[in-house]
């Protein structure tokens, strides 16, 4: 039996957990950081690592006496290593580090969208996964497709060219002024509204699995707002947060316009790359597969099964990294306690063996 302790800070969530042989959550401990970054539509970087400081001891402390553990019961320490923010990595990464060394315990060091990935083997015990599957990560800060065809072996198939899914609803979001985050609020607002109201583009449906979602947004804001005057062009930086709605416009038929818009994209994808790649099934994980849009168009479309996280583990936490770690683990790979936090840092089987 192995117990590893996930640390993750790779945003603007402290978070600490402690999972068994990766399937088994003992503790789960999320600090969230939302009503800090609320004021600014978005999250603040500094702010964010800032708050990661003052929380993450606790927060880990917390994780060990909920699962009932002690550091020399540990297996192993998994942190986040990246992508990530830089500045809310190294956070997560030195305590880690910390750890490991206090301990005398191996440091893993996980790819936060890895993470994302295994957050699926802490779902359904019994049942295994049979490989190959292709994986669809949604969140605010990647929209990622990957073949998987076992643990560590992974082919990234497509991405954003521009927004992530999560950024696109959190703009489209302040834009109809609605709270932050974007997704949740946006999905409230779309229950009472019209998706047909409006014909937004479904970018990049085209043969390679890359996603856009910038022209989304532009469309979305050239329908629902008047500009100022004084700006002569949409794409001045900013230009979104300055924009009025349209008199008698419907913040319902936009919200669930453009929702339906960008799940089309997702699901338009993701299916095909399923039946061109063979797959046994269809995982998706991160924030934005909390949404009941995503979840119902892509089990009607899909014609295989579909599998994703229960909404507490959709957004970060800890126990994604642990259970990535796990696998890690068993497979014999181990970083020193000099590595390095990799804000840029893609999924792929070439990246996950190196990363060692």
């Amino acid at each position: 039996m192995t117990r590893i302790l996930g640390i993750e800070t790779s945003c603007d969530e402290t978070a600490a957990a402690v999972v068994i042989d990766g399937r088994t959550i003992a503790a789960n401990v999320v600090a969230s950081q939302i009503d800090l970054h609320a004021q600014y539509g978005g999250v603040f970087p500094e702010i964010a690592s800032r708050a990661h400081v003052e929380a993450i001891s606790a927060v880990v402390e917390q994780a060990m006496r909920d699962s009932g553990t002690t550091y020399d019961k540990l297996d192993a320490v998994a942190v986040t290593r990246g992508p990530g923010l830089v500045g809310s990595l190294l956070v997560g990464l030195n305590f880690a580090k910390g750890v490991a060394l206090a301990a005398d315990k191996p440091l893993l060091g996980i790819n936060h969208l890895e993470g994302h990935v295994y957050s699926l083997w802490l779902t359904e015990q019994q049942r295994a996964i049979a490989f190959p599957v292709v994986v669809l990560i949604v969140s605010g800060g990647h929209t990622e497709l990957l073949l998987m065809t076992g643990h560590g072996q992974y082919r990234r198939l497509g991405s954003t060219l521009d927004d992530a899914a999560g950024e696109a609803f959190d703009k489209i979001g302040r834009l109809l002024g609605l709270p932050f985050p974007g997704g949740p609020n946006i999905e409230r607002a779309a229950l009472n509204g019209n998706a047909a109201a409006y014909v937004f583009p479904r970018a990049k449906r085209d043969d390679s699995y890359d996603f856009s979602f910038s022209g989304l947004k532009t469309a979305v804001m050239r329908e629902a707002t008047v500009m100022p005057a004084s700006e002569t062009t949409r794409r001045q930086r900013g230009a979104e947060k300055k924009a009025q709605l349209r008199s008698g416009i419907s913040i319902a038929d936009v919200a669930a316009s453009f929702q339906q818009a960008l799940v089309d994209t997702l699901v338009d994808k993701t299916v095909r790359a399923a039946k061109a790649f063979g797959a046994t099934e269809i995982l998706m994980a991160g924030g934005v597969s909390a949404n009941q849009a995503l979840r119902r168009t892509l089990l009607r479309e899909a014609g295989l099964p579909v599998r994703y996280p229960p909404l507490n583990l959709c957004t970060d936490n800890a126990a994604m990294i642990a259970a990535a770690g796990h696998y890690r683990y068993e497979a014999g790979l181990r970083c020193g306690l000099d590595i390095e936090a990799l804000p840029m840092w893609p999924l792929t089987s070439e990246t996950y063996s190196a990363a060692s």
